[in-house]
């Protein structure tokens, strides 16, 4: 009996040296608790640093925008008084108000067609030429954008004054006053925005452009297409996320400019006649000692930039969504 057990083997396993199933492995946990709230304590201080510069003053601009508030109360003369949208219906009832809004917009659109034209026209040229144009090129541009925009906007003056400018004389106009006339003055202004704006299009469209596989620019180059049609149907399309950077960013400085503009037409130009929206409100808040009405203004360039923002993006996302 013993060697019939014995050559049963592992035939005849006894329940209780049987192997033991295999272990589940254990789950996965999708996180430490909390994990999800980790990047918002990654954010906090950022969010405390934004929140301390821009919520809290523009909350403040919202809140004496619908207050009486003019040198009277700055100076505790008389009692603050809430008007409601008062200030925004005096604001809209102004016809100047209309017609600086309409300049402001036709301003920034000329300012930012320009600055996005010649950027990307440099940008590409940069990919063209040897090393050391191209460092010299970049080093005007840099010093360009780094130079403080008051100073800018004074030289900027100088180079077209009828009597010293260097500009006049080579052009043969005399004694032509760029800053007299309504147009002219906007032009050389425009000259100056562009002149210390193109850096950031170029320098950011530039790295863009070097990004790009080179295989994809050569195939299409030797498949006859000519550099027109290799800008438009592929490196254009490839940097549309830079391009949608550049152009909101141009929208937002170009639709808020001051500098320029009051230096360089003395304020706004005779009887008003070059005053963009930031001047319109500088001259109500701080000239007129009207901030209420100031900080209306402030309200509705904000909304109008977020709007025109939140609209460009959403085109953008659907002309994506289509490709």
């Amino acid at each position: 009996m013993t060697h019939q057990a014995t050559a049963a083997g592992p035939a005849a396993v006894s329940p209780k040296t049987a192997p033991a199933p295999a272990a589940k492995p254990p789950r996965k946990r999708s996180g430490r608790k909390g994990g999800r709230w980790t990047p918002w304590l990654y954010l906090l201080p950022a969010l405390v640093v934004l929140a301390a510069l821009l919520v809290y003053p523009i909350y403040q601009l919202g809140l004496i925008s619908f207050l009486e508030y003019t040198q009277a109360q700055v100076s505790g003369g008389e009692p603050t008084t809430f008007k409601g949208l008062g200030n925004y219906r005096e604001l809209f009832a102004d016809s100047q108000f209309w017609q600086v809004l309409l300049a402001t917009v036709l301003f920034a659109a000329a300012c930012v067609i320009a600055t996005l034209i010649v950027g990307c026209v440099l940008a590409v040229l940069l990919t063209r030429i040897r090393a050391v144009p191209r460092l010299a090129l970049m080093m005007a541009a840099l010093g360009a954008w780094a130079t403080p925009a008051i100073t800018s906007s004074t030289v900027w003056v100088f180079l077209f004054d009828p009597d010293y400018g260097p500009v006049n004389r080579l052009l043969g106009l005399g004694d032509f006053s760029w800053t007299y006339e309504r147009y002219s003055a906007f032009a050389l202004v425009l000259f100056a925005v562009v002149w210390c704006s193109f850096p950031f299009v170029m320098v950011t469209v530039y790295a863009g452009i070097k990004a790009i596989p080179t295989e994809v620019l050569e195939a299409a180059s030797l498949d006859g297409a000519s550099q027109w049609k290799i800008w438009r149907s592929i490196t254009a399309p490839m940097l549309r996320p830079i391009l949608v950077v550049v152009t909101i960013q141009s929208i937002i400085w170009d639709f808020k400019i001051f500098t320029q503009i009051y230096v360089m037409t003395n304020g706004g130009g005779i009887a008003g006649q070059n005053l963009v929206l930031n001047v319109y409100a500088y001259q109500k808040a701080f000239a007129s000692s009207q901030y209420s009405l100031g900080s209306a203004i402030g309200i509705v360039m904000l909304l109008i930039l977020l709007t025109v923002t939140l609209v460009y993006l959403r085109l953008l996302r659907r002309q994506g969504e289509e490709l």
